[in-house]
């Protein structure tokens, strides 16, 4: 069922629209539309245009509370407002960030001092002074590296020939360290010397004191400092964070809920009498929600609620909000995978609910399969709330009855006498056709049934929405009805041996239908006094409408048989459970009862989710596509937290 809605206009003080957000939203459930676009005709409105205060606090206070570890308590405070919220996470974010800013400032010191250290590492072997060789005047010194290859080439065929002193301080698999000594007045020689065999050159600090090994263990020093100054600024971040992490949650809630609020006012519009400005609110509540809504603001001096009850002067349509009862609930899982029906159109949950769940256990007729997918589903409901799981736990309750109707329980059919019949066995003769499996004539009926109710369903949708054509020339409407009611009726006459109407009346159950049906665009443009002269042409709408009319006849001949397919299901059901306990060996009398245990399991899961797919086909194919459309839009209230 489709809750009835009513639309409403609320304006006041434009001051005033947070407190009516705060003070009703959160109690009464409302779809906003953009009032600009629904008050078109309206003169003097204009956008609510305003900058929030708070967003620059908001985006503060999640990154506060991204920091926070555990648990996140974002239930609603009281006491707190807005601005108190702001005030809070601005303070603290700005003593955090000085916090932050001495510890970036340390950590970039340290960085230089981790630099420094790995660059003298490599010379820990140099037992000199490093300042004192700093200070030589006339004798140039460089730090640096050779690849191992290119230092053996260069000791080998150059070294010995150049006026260079060379310290070899290092070694690893891939470099040499060296330090080297050339005289000043010759040093840049040396230097593209070196720089031509690959030297990679260092370029220390002029801040060293004593040896390298010296310089290193005062490196330590201050770097341990400064780490043991930066642990100390984090653990007094932490304990800030720790203190205040209720608060930061508090402020974040509220923050959030004024952001949310606040933006209300895009969908709001403005207007001004004498010397006072109002806000114009517009949206659908439940005709339930919308008259209790309605008495409490008369109370209001500040708000007042206008109800619109006539829809046709309205741009927007009502949205879709279901209420079906809890059983039928889950089946509207299956409404919304195909579509929302519209505010004037006929809600099938629960059409689809008796349905999809009878032809199920039709098709999957078991009594002991039956209780576990019932028994199953609804545990599995009952923890985890899927929609998916209660509506197996309702076909589960239907396999059940139609496996004491077979007589089957996990395959064995030998120890239920079944209430109806066996699926793979009962036949029936019928005139013309002879021998058919009794299951798929009952099926074909089923089918056609099912056919006629969604005919009578698609009239009811079309009468509500004053569609002429889709009343009583379409396909699915009085005219189809009648032409299949009499299809139908005629079939069940013959196959069970009674006698048919006369030739005349025939004639006009048949022929008067299918003539409608062929000229149901010229009859409602009559109807709606508008031309009923074709378009195309006389002989392009006759021949068009010849083959539109063997078009209809073929889908009625072969929608009905589409349920065929139930019957058929119903009987490899049996056929495949009689498998199963043939190779477990029950008919020599001495079961493998692991064998029959898999076997139940394997055409529990795979034979159900087949038929779950096949019956749900018939569902939007079979059903649907005659009587609904599926072209709502969802009820989307407006959530208020406080």
């Amino acid at each position: 069922m489709i809750e009835k809605m009513k639309f409403l206009s609320i304006t006041g003080p434009k001051s005033d629209i947070d407190r009516v957000v705060s003070q009703y939203f959160s109690r009464y459930e409302i779809h906003l539309e953009n009032a600009l676009s629904e008050l078109k005709t309206a003169k003097g409105l204009r956008p609510f245009v305003e900058a929030n205060p708070y967003k620059d606090a908001l985006q503060l206070s999640e990154e506060l509370a991204g920091h926070l570890s555990g648990a996140k308590n974002t239930s609603a405070p009281s006491g707190m407002s807005a601005a108190d919220a702001a005030e809070f996470i601005r303070n603290l974010t700005a003593t955090m960030q000085e916090q932050n800013q001495k510890k970036e400032e340390l950590q970039a010191s340290l960085e230089l001092l981790l630099a420094s250290e790995n660059q003298l590492i490599p010379y820990l072997e140099l037992d000199y002074n490093i300042h004192s060789i700093m200070e030589f005047k006339y004798i140039k010194f460089r730090f640096g590296r050779f690849e191992k290859e290119y230092f053996e080439k260069f000791e080998k065929y150059i070294y010995d020939s150049l006026d260079t002193f060379l310290y070899k301080c290092h070694q690893d698999k891939q470099y040499v360290w060296i330090l080297y000594f050339a005289p000043a007045s010759i040093v840049q020689k040396i230097d593209a010397i070196y720089t031509s065999m690959h030297f990679e050159r260092f370029y220390l600090p002029d801040e060293y004191d004593g040896t390298p090994k010296e310089a290193i263990h005062n490196l330590d020093e201050q770097i341990a400092s400064i780490k043991a100054s930066i642990a100390k600024i984090e653990t007094k971040l932490a304990d800030s964070l720790k203190k205040e992490e209720q608060r930061i949650l508090e402020a974040n809630v509220v923050l959030k809920d004024y952001t949310e609020n606040f933006n209300i006012r895009k969908l709001a519009a403005l207007t001004r009498s004498e010397n006072n400005t109002f806000y114009i609110l517009c949206g659908w509540m439940t005709a339930r929600d919308a008259d209790a809504f309605q008495k409490e603001v008369e109370k209001d001096e500040k708000a007042y609620c206008i109800i619109e009850n006539d829809h046709s002067n309205l741009l927007s349509t009502p949205p879709t909000k279901l209420k079906n009862p809890k059983l039928f609930r889950p089946f509207e899982m299956f409404i919304r995978m195909y579509g929302l029906p519209a505010y004037n159109e006929l809600d099938p949950t629960i059409l689809i609910g008796i349905t999809y769940s009878f032809l199920f256990g039709f098709m999957f007729g078991d009594v002991g399969q039956g209780l576990c997918l019932l028994f199953g589903g609804f545990a599995l409901y009952k923890l985890k709330k899927m929609n998916l799981a209660a509506i197996i736990s309702c076909c589960g309750f239907f396999s059940t009855i139609f496996g004491f109707m077979f007589g089957s329980i996990f395959g064995f059919e030998n120890i239920l006498e079944p209430r109806w019949l066996r699926p793979a066995s009962a036949m029936t003769n019928l005139p013309f056709i002879g021998k058919l499996n009794t299951v798929f004539v009952v099926a074909i009926a089923i089918g056609m049934g099912i056919i006629l109710l969604t005919m009578v369903l698609n009239i009811i949708n079309n009468v509500k929405t004053h569609n002429i054509e889709g009343t009583w020339f379409d396909t699915n409407g009085a005219a189809g009805l009648v032409f299949y009611a009499s299809m139908a009726a005629v079939i069940v006459l013959y196959m069970t041996g009674h006698a048919l109407p006369a030739t005349a009346l025939l004639v006009i159950m048949f022929g008067i239908p299918l003539l409608l049906i062929f000229l149901k665009e010229p009859l409602t443009a009559v109807l709606e006094k508008k031309s009923a002269k074709p378009e195309s042409g006389a002989v392009m709408f006759f021949v068009q409408g010849f083959f539109e009319l063997f078009e209809v006849l073929l889908s009625y001949f072969s929608n009905t048989l589409s349920f065929v397919r139930v019957g058929a299901f119903a009987v490899s059901h049996a056929a495949m459970m009689e498998v199963v306990l043939m190779l477990a060996g029950v008919e020599a009398g001495t079961p493998n009862w692991l064998v029959v245990v898999l076997g139940n399991i394997f055409v529990c899961g795979m034979e159900g989710l087949i038929v779950g797919i096949q019956v749900l086909r018939l569902e939007y194919y079979e059903l649907f596509s005659r009587f609904y459309k599926g072209t709502g839009r969802e009820f989307e209230p407006f959530h208020h937290s406080l």
